[in-house]
């Protein structure tokens, strides 16, 4: 439990956390044989010769969540953030290894919603293959979390994620706006089987990969909030 302290107080000031060996290699490897089997024509499969995604992951690949929610995954869950959370948004990322693309500074401001509503404090809204996104008010997303699967080793030379450390407790924070000669920039390497967990706010970004290295990340987002006036999670699982 103190480990599990030690990092829900990093999470607290710097917004993000790495600890590796949460999933052992058999375990990993049932992840990645569980995707392999999927029905890859499904739409919400979307494959290129860049990237390989799956969104709706956990609904769309079942067999994938006894295997994700193990025993040790959900008790770290309990020990850093406490009880009540669930899943309200689940991707899986594939970067294959001739894949050349980088992602910008950003925080993750939308979650996925059922519908449209003229809510005070939601918006902008989005709709994208069917699926609605909006920006929450800021609470919402202040309450948050990401878990980041990670189902290879990670590190500069593949496109792990870039982090300004404590951007997460700074509101909106716009990234034209970012001054270097008072932030720092960490760069988040991870080992497969480890995983990263973030806030939303968090500001974020992953360069181009240079090794020709595969990355593979499962993205989860969990919350503990209900949302309002008849609004639902669109991926909510308990």
């Amino acid at each position: 439990m103190i480990e599990w302290s030690q990092h829900a107080q990093e999470i607290e000031q710097k917004g993000f956390s790495c600890i590796p060996n949460v999933f052992i290699a058999d375990e990993v490897e049932a992840i990645i044989e569980a995707i392999a089997l999927a029905d890859h024509s499904n739409p919400t499969f979307r494959k290129t010769n860049d990237l390989f995604a799956i969104r709706q992951f956990l609904k769309e690949v079942p067999a994938v969540r006894s295997l994700v929610f193990t025993q040790q995954f959900n008790t770290l869950i309990e020990a850093i953030f406490g009880a009540g959370y669930f899943v309200v948004k689940s991707i899986y990322f594939d970067k294959p290894e001739q894949s050349n693309w980088f992602v910008a500074y950003h925080q993750d401001l939308t979650i996925s919603v059922d519908k449209k509503a003229a809510l005070p404090g939601f918006g902008p809204w989005t709709v994208k293959q069917s699926q609605f996104a909006v920006q929450p008010p800021l609470d919402i997303l202040q309450r948050n979390f990401t878990i980041r699967i990670h189902l290879d080793d990670t590190d500069k030379h593949n496109g792990a994620l870039k982090v300004v450390p404590g951007s997460h407790a700074k509101g909106v924070y716009r990234p034209e706006t970012i001054d270097w000669s008072k932030e720092t920039e960490t760069i988040c390497e991870v080992p497969k089987g480890g995983i990263m967990i973030m806030r939303p706010l968090l500001l974020h970004a992953s360069n181009r990969t240079t090794n020709q290295a595969r990355r593979r990340v499962i993205h989860i987002e969990f919350s503990n909030t209900s949302l309002p006036h008849g609004l639902n999670w669109s991926e909510a699982l308990n």
